[in-house]
C-alpha cells in the first residue's frame, strides 16, 4: 500500500493506493454504513478503471468522445467518466501518474 486518506467523493470512505507496478496503482475504497445507493452495484468488483493522461491529451480525447456521440460525466475539472463498450465504467483524469488531487500516491 502507497497511501490512503478519506475518498473525496464519499465522507467516512477510505481510498486506498497499491503499488502495481511499471508507475501504475489500484485503488480501492471502503463503504462503511454508508447508504450506498447506485454504488451498491460494484460491490465484490470493479468500481471503474482510471486512466491518467496529460492535460493536453485528456482535452483531445475529450473532443472525441464527444464528437462520436458518447456520454461523459465531467467531474471535479480533471476526471471523465464515461461506458465502455461493454458498459464498464472508465475514466480519463488529467492528474499526473501517481497523483491524484495533487496528492502523491505512488
Amino acid at each position: 500500500m502507497t497511501e490512503l486518506f478519506e475518498n473525496r467523493d464519499d465522507e467516512g470512505s477510505t481510498h486506498f493506493f497499491f503499488d502495481i507496478g511499471n508507475g501504475n496503482t489500484v485503488a480501492f475504497f471502503d463503504f462503511p454504513g454508508l447508504d450506498l445507493g447506485s454504488y451498491a452495484e460494484v460491490l465484490g468488483g470493479p468500481h471503474h478503471l482510471a486512466i491518467s493522461v496529460e492535460p493536453d491529451r485528456w482535452s483531445h480525447l475529450k473532443a472525441k468522445l464527444h464528437d462520436a456521440g458518447i456520454e461523459c460525466d465531467h467531474v471535479d475539472g480533471s476526471s471523465l467518466y464515461f461506458r465502455g463498450p461493454d458498459g464498464e465504467r472508465l475514466e480519463l483524469i488529467s492528474d499526473p501518474l501517481g497523483e491524484i488531487d495533487g496528492e502523491t500516491v505512488l
